[in-house]
């Protein structure tokens, strides 16, 4: 397939955007790389450099040639930034993605496979989630995502457009040469890796008063290479059907305690960190049901092990201490 990839040059997108070579598809990675990195993109890959709110600069390259799909990954996705300025992520995350989904259905795309977040759920009492959870977003970023699924909703209700969203629990990990990059970074295992580099005095826990077995919170983490396949999985899955919604996760959970001394195993570095208070929005346990893509898909997690993930990661960093930046 002819796939069209927004947001293909950062560190979901770029890894997304190799898998799907690797499959034999044709791909165009679209990105203004204002979050992004051009060596982000994989060879063989065509690049344009430009915004998903240009509608010029789409029509031009969605006109181009006849594509079969579109995969969108661009987006803000810093949480807090989102309450503190939530212009920026509705003109990013929601005119930008209407923009893209207007033009792709201008341009009879057919298929739309779009990266949501588990961060549409109220996810305080629901343990695992499910799909048919209550949605309830804590931050403006989750609402922005649960706009998008209900823009597809319509477009596919009305206009016929076949489309998945693919709900994710904390993306990470790393493949050889592609890693997280962030800036900031808000995540917590780059996080805790910049300790054990000498590049932060210190990790944050937020909360040690939790309802879990150590006090801290607990969330599901997912490899980007199998977030990856279940992209790929989603996207030729929209031959069958026109219309999914899957989570993403690997269905067992870690405290923030464990990816901690996790990474202090992997790492061979007594990382310090300290105790803070908690963050508003945060939730006891966040951990996916994914039996939902396992049954209709066939999708299983290939690297489920935190240690696995965490080395991956950490073998990135170690690496690439400045991300794509250099030395």
């Amino acid at each position: 397939m002819k796939v069209f990839v927004a947001g293909g040059a950062g560190y979901i997108g770029g890894i997304v955007t190799a898998e799907l070579l690797k499959a034999g598809h044709h791909v165009t990675v679209y990105d203004s790389l204002v979050k992004g990195f051009r060596q982000a993109v994989p060879e063989g890959a065509r690049f344009v450099q430009a915004d998903i709110l240009d509608r010029e600069a789409l029509d031009a390259v969605l006109g181009s040639e006849s594509y079969d799909a579109v995969m969108h990954f661009a987006a803000f996705i810093e949480a807090g930034r989102s309450m503190r300025d939530p212009g920026a992520f509705f003109r990013n995350n929601v005119t930008g993605s209407m923009t893209l989904i207007e033009a792709a259905v201008t341009h009879n795309v057919e298929r739309f496979v779009f990266s949501s977040s588990a961060g549409v759920y109220n996810a305080v009492k629901h343990v695992p989630l499910t799909e048919d959870d209550p949605i309830g977003p804590a931050n403006v970023y989750g609402e922005t995502k649960y706009m998008i699924e209900e823009t597809l909703k319509w477009y596919h209700e009305i206009l016929g457009l076949r489309y998945a969203a693919l709900r994710y629990f904390n993306a990470s990990g790393a493949v050889p040469g592609h890693g997280e990059a962030h800036d900031p970074e808000t995540h917590i295992i780059p996080l805790v890796l910049q300790v054990a580099l000498g590049q932060r005095e210190k990790v944050f826990i937020y909360g040690d008063d939790y309802a879990t077995p150590d006090g801290t919170c607990i969330r599901d983490y997912v490899h980007i290479l199998d977030l990856a396949s279940a992209h790929i999985l989603a996207l030729e899955g929209l031959a069958e059907r026109s219309q999914a919604i899957y989570n993403l996760g690997n269905g067992a959970g870690y405290s923030v305690k464990e990816v901690v001394e996790t990474a202090r195993e992997v790492t061979g570095v007594d990382i310090p960190a300290e105790i803070a208070p908690r963050r508003y929005g945060d939730g006891d346990i966040l951990v996916a049901d994914a039996s939902r893509i396992r049954q209709d898909l066939g999708w299983e997690p290939q690297i489920p092990d935190l240690r696995d993930i965490i080395a991956s990661a950490w073998e990135w960093h170690r690496t690439h201490p400045y991300g794509y930046n250099g030395s």
